[in-house]
């Protein structure tokens, strides 16, 4: 099964931010990549809402403490939860990062958020994830509910959070960390604490995650293939739309049965992090070659469509770029394939 998600967007757009014909753009929009979700999302159960496409279960107060916390305050926090048994729960837990991802909507915007959600109390700005930052573990990843911008800040600062509960189906892959920290950045003991690297929630990686044939590597946890060469541009910076004209004429062989070369979406992209590491986060033993730090996705910035999302590989965030500069570098993935090829 493969463990990333559809972002949501549904559109095309060229440089400026305009909506365009999706036939042969190469966007995201054309192909819809990921695991769709349900017809209907979310379902309320009291003070709860299933999401039927993870199988996870969040409260659907999003901002239960009212005031932003620390860290540290949050963990603390859904721990009383768990004492004190709120909704008849004892699994209540801050979500890591990828959790909290997969609640966002690259089609919506204040909140970035599945247009039929029915949370309330949700505050446009940073939501804190049990995941500590790799390059730096005095800061842990949030979200920005505004636009679903991800990035990591200071443990000591303060921002808000949204308990989530339950084990969830495994399309949410895990992240990848197994350690846990304290707010100054110090290894601790995991056992107790809620962070991700104590509980390491959501899909188990293979054993042997990556597979080499002639130039292409399959991701077995994902089901895509990526160009071994991630630098296939020379190490040359592309606008946006240079990228998706470069990718459509690449002309490196496939191994069959795949069809076609394309710009990755930001949720393609992302599945390669490993929040265990840094510079770059990808697991350490990937077969990756010229890895570069910033890449182009094919998904836009539905909060500023004449931007686009982009892969921040040596944190491992997840940021915009304007479509128009020359910044961010191609890493092409080969998703066009027959449904029934293991490779």
């Amino acid at each position: 099964m493969s463990v990333y998600l559809w972002t949501g967007q549904l559109d095309c757009y060229d440089m400026n931010g305009k909506i365009i014909p999706c036939q042969d753009s190469g966007q995201d929009g054309e192909f819809q990549s990921g695991i769709p979700w349900p017809a209907v999302r979310f379902a309320v159960k009291g003070e709860l809402v299933h999401d039927n496409l993870t199988g996870l279960h969040w409260l659907k107060n999003a901002n239960p403490a009212e005031f932003p916390v620390t860290w540290q305050e949050a963990l603390d926090y859904i721990l009383r939860m768990n004492r004190e048994k709120f909704a008849g729960r004892t699994d209540w837990r801050l979500p890591n990062r990828r959790e909290l991802r997969s609640l966002m909507a690259f089609n919506t915007r204040k909140p970035a958020l599945p247009p039929d959600h029915p949370f309330e109390n949700v505050f446009l700005g940073w939501y804190w994830t049990s995941t500590t930052s790799a390059m730096d573990s005095c800061y842990a990843w949030y979200i920005h509910m505004e636009g679903a911008r991800m990035f990591f800040g200071r443990k000591d600062q303060y921002y808000l959070f949204w308990p989530v509960c339950g084990l969830g189906n495994g399309v949410v892959a895990a992240t990848g960390q197994k350690h846990c920290y304290d707010t100054g950045g110090n290894k601790v003991v995991c056992p107790g604490t809620g962070q991700d690297g104590e509980l390491q929630l959501g899909g188990v990686w293979p054993e042997s995650r990556f597979v080499v044939k002639q130039h292409v590597v399959l991701d077995r946890l994902t089901g895509l293939s990526w160009l071994q060469d991630a630098d296939i541009g020379n190490n040359n910076t592309l606008a946006w739309s240079e990228t998706l004209r470069y990718v459509k004429n690449l002309e490196i062989s496939l191994p069959e049965p795949f069809k076609c070369w394309r710009l990755p979406t930001i949720n393609e992209l992302e599945s390669l992090v490993d929040c265990s590491r840094h510079t770059p986060a990808l697991p350490l033993d990937h077969p990756f070659k010229n890895v570069r730090d910033v890449y182009w996705s094919s998904t836009t910035s539905f909060f500023e469509p004449d931007w686009a999302w982009a892969l921040y590989l040596n944190k491992g965030a997840t940021g915009v770029g304007f479509k128009q500069e020359k910044t961010f570098h191609l890493w092409p993935v080969a998703a066009c394939r027959n449904k029934d090829s293991s490779f």
